[in-house]
């Protein structure tokens, strides 16, 4: 059964991570309280993804943390990681299914209402929203939506999701006011000169934020 926490969700850069690696960044974001890790690197081929895929597995085993690999699929499957997130120009999510088997996690990036309004909730497991705001570690997103647009989308495609898009520390609150289950940060932890702290930051305002948000 799939198990999964997307509150704090930290996406790897290999540009950020280069005072500590990507292993030791997420390791120590995990110890600071990230809850999902994913693997992304646009530029590295299948066979570096590969490599520092089965780094990741190996330092993240029994934390109870999942490796979700960005884009490719035969990457994530050669690492054995636990999921796939896939952008609106990857692979469809339906041949992603087909070939990753029911028990992987499956993400899908959503950026308007036309876009929202066609996930299907029996192939996607979460949807990450954004971008919320204008962001230098992706230099080809789509437009900013903002936390309207993003408690917009949150509604109308009624599966688990996660925020992204130039987010930091100060924007817990209105990410989760918006509704959404998580936010994903780069640059928040990725490259900071103590990511674990940093994670704990934001994980102890992501704890906050929810219980004010619990009746």
């Amino acid at each position: 059964m799939k198990s999964f926490d997307l509150s704090l969700y930290l996406v790897l850069d290999p540009d950020l991570c280069r005072t500590l690696s990507m292993v030791e960044t997420a390791m120590a974001a995990i110890a600071g309280g990230a809850t999902m890790v994913q693997l992304r690197d646009k530029y590295a081929n299948t066979d570096d993804l590969i490599r520092i895929g089965h780094e990741l597995m190996a330092a993240m085993a029994g934390t109870g943390v999942p490796l979700i690999v960005n884009d490719d699929i035969d990457a994530a499957i050669a690492i054995g990681a636990d999921g796939l997130h896939v952008g609106q120009d990857d692979i469809p999510s339906q041949t992603a299914r087909d070939r990753l088997g029911r028990d992987k996690i499956i993400g899908l990036s959503i950026e308007s209402d036309a876009v929202a309004r066609k996930v299907d909730p029996t192939i996607v497991d979460y949807v990450g929203i954004g971008p919320i705001f204008a962001t230098p570690t992706k230099p080809d997103h789509k437009p900013a939506i903002g936390f309207d647009g993003l408690a917009e989308l949150i509604k109308i495609a009624k599966l688990p999701s996660v925020a992204i898009g130039g987010l930091k520390l100060a924007h817990v609150d209105p990410v989760f006011a918006a509704g959404a289950d998580g936010l994903a940060v780069v640059s928040a932890i990725c490259g900071q000169p103590n990511p674990e702290g940093a994670a704990q930051e934001i994980a102890a305002a992501i704890k906050a934020t929810k219980s004010a948000f619990v009746p």
